[in-house]
Formats: structure tokens, sequence, C-alpha cells
């Protein structure tokens, strides 16, 4: 810990020659994330990985980080919320993973504990057998949380064939109780509640991605609200402290969205934050009931603006951002009573830890320290730039600069998964920090399609998935080499998910440019995604596939690498979790087989037991060892 006047006076560091990290350091996974404080900030919950597909929930007395509750989920569920509903009591919905690339997919099951583990139950999940609540079997999410924390949570019901939205007030005490507070006749839809308790606005997209909007002033009566009645896409998120006004999202002609304040119906708009280039986000909020103070946008190095300077949360986030530049500053919780804040410091080179900061003692506490390994000062510059791709449309990639770099280096094109709504960005990333602590220029670039600039932007690169986006990433490189970065004789392409597509694309494209190319749970024949894989399991997923991929089998077998694998000329590993179902191993084989039919067999490594990314640290080690030494062999020194 660390008094703030210390920083005051505190001197920039003495410069540091890197260092070759251990491969450990960056292959071991983020044992904690989810920190969420207690009302009256004495405790702290937060989700663990244990390895190999264990977690659990953990609660700990901040006073002497006392272990109070240890919660284990089932093999490969973890928390995907987690609420406290009381200052001794917490609620959370489960969620599951079967891969560190995946994302965690809610189950629809809630339970709560007080913080010692005593008094568990089971709220609600397609387990339900509270026929007295008058609920049917389904799944739970948690919407919001009740006004002054008197053990009640807001929850959005899903059934298995959904007509509606339903919204209820939930006592999570030791007889949970349900009441229904809104419905809608439309499924899918997520709610935002005012002051008062009043569900007044629902809001999503249907099957083929829609986007609707509707209001209320009860909770019963909904209306519609159509994007010409506001000029844009208008999503509510939040109401003032008078309840008049209303905190939203912004966008106009499908652009990036600007954080505004209206009017109840959408009128009166006022900007508080917007950027021409991309989305705004990374919002600050105050304590519960939360209001923003602060936003930034999605693109470049994060520059946060105050457009409510004056509250007390936006004062002390200034003062600590001017005292720690080189840090983004995130609130990710605050106490009841406003004196004690859950602080999360992260920027390009530090994967962040988490702090408590209590006014009374002018302290900042690290609390946790998921990546203990990673020493900032051996990490790597991430350099946001922007250029023009050849059709004349602007782009952002991200240059991950080893330290003491000399002259154009050797380099990996690393293409982002998604490839829709997931982009690039200038925080920590793991795949890029390894690569370039080994010597590597690392190229990333938000291609066409990516997220964080409005939803033209994403759908510039639908149907152009083998071909536009593409040139997209070799136009970044071509950048990069421009700036006397990239070193073009001496280039690898290595992705994972959609990265993996890219860098085996590149890979074909490019046979004079690429001169080696690594898959790790990788999408190779786009076909195969209407048959195989978990994407098709729902109606908006099988229009998704429609829209981002087409349906001619012309055009998806010469946009898939296992359709031009005889193009692709240079050294391939692929990497791949036998139980992967995002893109099952059936893929892989695919690729497989296609470059072994073609002459060119490729390095192999297929690992039982794991999805979608590898949960086993000795897998991942083991891959990024085989990656170090495969690009050795071809791009290395």
């Amino acid at each position: 810990m660390f008094l703030l006047l210390a920083v005051l006076g505190s001197t920039a560091p003495l410069p540091v020659m890197a260092q070759t990290v251990p491969v450990e350091a960056f292959a071991k996974a983020s044992p904690f994330s989810m920190p969420r404080l207690s009302p009256d900030g004495q405790y702290l919950a937060f989700a663990t990985d244990f390895g190999e597909g264990n977690h659990a929930l953990q609660v700990v007395r901040l006073s002497d980080m006392h272990r109070t509750a240890v919660l284990r989920l089932p093999r490969y569920e973890s928390p995907y919320q987690i609420i406290w509903v009381g200052d001794r009591r917490l609620v959370v919905a489960k969620g599951r993973r079967y891969g560190s690339l995946e994302k965690p997919i809610p189950t629809g099951e809630i339970i709560a504990s007080d913080f010692d583990g005593e008094n568990q139950r089971y709220i609600y999940g397609y387990e339900q057998q509270n026929a007295a609540a008058g609920l049917d079997r389904g799944f739970g999410f948690i919407e919001g949380i009740g006004q002054g924390n008197d053990g009640r949570f807001y929850m959005r019901q899903l059934k298995r064939s959904p007509t509606n939205s339903m919204l209820y007030l939930v006592d999570a005490g030791l007889r949970p109780s349900f009441k229904l507070v809104a419905s809608v006749n439309v499924p899918n839809l997520e709610f935002v509640i005012d002051r008062n308790g009043v569900a007044r606005y629902a809001w999503g997209r249907d099957d083929q991605d829609n986007y609707q909007l509707f209001a209320s002033g009860d909770g019963q009566h909904w209306q519609p609200i159509a994007q010409e009645q506001v000029g844009g896409v208008w999503t509510p998120m939040a109401f003032s402290d008078d309840n008049q006004r209303v905190y939203g999202r912004f966008s106009r002609a499908d652009g990036p969205s600007a954080l505004v304040l209206s009017n109840p119906d959408g009128g009166q708009r006022e900007v508080l934050v917007e950027d021409g280039f991309g989305s705004i986000g990374l919002s600050q909020w105050t304590r519960t009931p939360a209001t923003p103070f602060a936003a930034a946008p999605l693109a470049g190095r994060p520059q946060l603006r105050y457009f409510d300077p004056g509250r007390p949360e936006a004062e002390l986030h200034k003062a600590l951002a001017d005292l720690l530049p080189q840090q983004h500053v995130t609130f990710d919780d605050v106490s009841r009573d406003g004196q004690t804040v859950l602080v999360h410091l992260a920027s390009d080179r530090d994967p962040g830890s988490w702090y408590t900061f209590r006014r009374g003692t002018n302290k900042l506490e690290k609390v946790l320290s998921p990546r203990e390994g990673i020493d900032p000062t051996q990490m790597a510059e991430r350099r946001p730039v922007r250029f023009k791709a050849s059709d004349g449309l602007e782009l952002e990639a991200v240059f991950t600069v080893p330290k003491n770099a000399q002259g154009p280096l050797p380099t990996v094109i690393l293409p982002h998964g998604g490839p829709h709504g997931v982009r690039d960005d200038w925080f920590y990333d793991t795949d890029a920090q390894f690569l370039a602590n080994r010597g590597y220029l690392v190229v990333q670039v938000n291609y066409r399609g990516s997220g964080g600039r409005g939803q033209a932007f994403e759908e510039r690169g639908y149907l152009q998935w083998g071909t536009r986006v593409q040139q997209d990433l070799v136009e970044g490189l071509r950048e990069a080499e421009k700036q006397g970065l990239a070193d073009t004789s001496r280039v690898c392409s290595y992705g994972a998910s959609f990265g993996a597509y890219s860098a085996m694309m590149l890979a074909a494209r490019e046979p004079q440019l690429i001169r080696c190319a690594v898959g790790l749970a990788g999408l190779y024949d786009l076909k195969m995604m209407y048959k195989k894989g978990d994407i098709k399991d729902s109606a908006y997923g099988r229009n998704y596939l429609g829209r981002v991929i087409g349906r001619s089998d012309e055009e998806l077998a010469a946009n898939s690498p296992t359709g031009v694998a005889a193009r692709i000329t240079v050294p391939v590993f692929l990497a791949h979790g036998e139980r992967d179902e995002r893109t099952p191993i059936a893929q892989a084989n695919a690729m497989r087989s296609a470059l072994t039919a073609a002459g060119r067999p490729p390095q192999w490594m297929a690992v039982a037991g794991e999805g979608h990314g590898f949960y086993n640290d000795n897998n991942s080690i083991a891959f990024y060892r085989a990656l170090e030494t495969f690009l050795q062999e071809n791009i290395g020194q």
C-alpha cells in the first residue's frame, strides 16, 4: 500500500533492459475475475479459476483478507454475474465455459449465499422446484439490484420457447419469492429500470438482428419506439438522479455510438461524449444507484472525458488518473457510503490489478493481482495507429513494438477472433506481449467488420471474410513496413478461432509475403459451420451465418482455407482442443487433410479434454513453447 502523497513525490522509473520472460508467466491462466465490493465495503467477492475447468466464487474480508467462503461450481461452470443484495448476502448467475477463448455462456441458473457460505439457496433455473412461486423452469438473468440493498434483485426470465420477455423482483432470502413487474410480448429483451423501481424500457435484437425498443410508463403497457422517431438507434442505459432524464447510447446512420443524456422519449438529446471515428465506452459510474460521470472513445489509447466533474467519485477518479498517468484507472465498485472504492489499474504493459481506496486513510491497497508473473517493466509498448486502406476507408491497427527494438523486425500478423463485434485495443494482450518479448513486431488490425465503430462498419465485413478483410490485414502490415518497423521478408500469420482462419487465408492469398502460418482452435471450412459447432443451434445463429458468410457452396469453398489449401506452400502449425464446441475438431481435421492432400502436411497438436482454447496451464505452456520454436525456425534471427 502507499499514500497518495507518496505518489505525488515519485519520479519516473529508470529504463529497464528487456529480458526473456519465462513462457509460464504468459501461459498461466488469470485466476481472478469479476470482483464485487459488499455495500458496506467490508467484503470482496470474486470468481476464481482453479485450472482445468474448475471454478468457484470466493469471498474475503478486506480488513485482513481472511477467506470467509468458497463456493465451488461443477466443472466447466463459472460465475457469470455476481451481485451483493445486502451487506452479507450475494447472488450469483452461473455460466459455462469449455475453453479459454470462450466467453462464459450463461446457463440461466441463479443461486444465493451468505458471505460465509451459509444459507445457500437455488433461486431459479432449469432445475426449478419451487412450484409455489408460480414460475415454470427456465433461464434467469440478473437485471439489476433492488433499491436500498434490501435483499432483492431484478431477474429477467427466459423460457426454452420464448414468446415474451418477463421481469421479476426477486427476494433472495431463505424463502425466495418472485413478483412479476414487467412483461412484453416480444422475446429476448433486456430491461431498463428507473429510480422508483419501474421497468421503463425493453430493448434487444430479433433473430434477423433488427434493433427493437419499447417504452412504458408503468412496466405493463408497452409501445414501440421506432428509429425514425429519435433519428437513429437510441439505447437507454440508466435514469438520472431526479428520474427525469435518461443516459443512453445513440448512433446515427449506424455509425459510432455517442453517450447522450435525453428526455425519456429520446428527444432533447445532449451529447456528453462522442468521437467521429469510434464508439464511446469505458464509462465510469458512481455508486448505486449508478450514474455515469466520464467515458472515453474505444479507439486509440483511452482518454477519459469528464462530463460531470463535480461528483465526488469524478473528483477522486481524476486525482488518481493524474497521479498515475501510465495507468488506466477504472472504478469497478463503490461502497454505499462512498468511502471505499474498488479500483482497477491496467495499461498496455500491465495486465491489471485491483486495489481498494479508502477515503479515511487516503491509501490505495492492492487486493487482487491476477498475473503476478508479468513484470510491466519488461513488457512492450502497444501503439495504436490509424491508416487508410487502399479503398480509402480509415482503419486502426495496434503495433506491439519490442523493447529497445532496432530497425525492421521479424513480424507476426495477429488477427483477432470474432470476427464481428470484436476488436483489438491498447490494453495488455497476452499473445502480443509474448511474441514481442521474443523479439517479434506484432501487427493487429481492426479490419472492417470489427467492433467499436458502429453497425455500418461491422456490416462492411459481411461476405468479405476471405477477401477484403484479409486485404485490410495486409495493408496494416504495409503500414508497419512504411514506418520502418516490419521486415516484410520475415512475416508469419498466427491467430485463434477466426484469427486462425485469417492466418491460413493470408498464407493462401500472399504466398510471397507469408513465410509460415499458425492456427489455434481454428475455423477452416465455412460450409461446415452450417452442420457442426454451436452457432447453428439458434435461429439467430443460423441467420447470422447467412448474413456474414452466405450460402453459395461455390463461394463458401472459395473463401474457406480448406478450399484453397493447395495455394498454401509454407509451413503450417495447427493446434486444437478435441472437445471444442464452437469450432469442433472436425474443422482442424479437414484443414489437416486438405494440406496433406496438397503435399504439405502441417505440424499437429490435438489436445484431449480441451475446448475452444486451453484451460490446462500445462497445455498452454506446451503450445507457447511449440509456437516459439515454430516461429524461430521460420522467421527467427
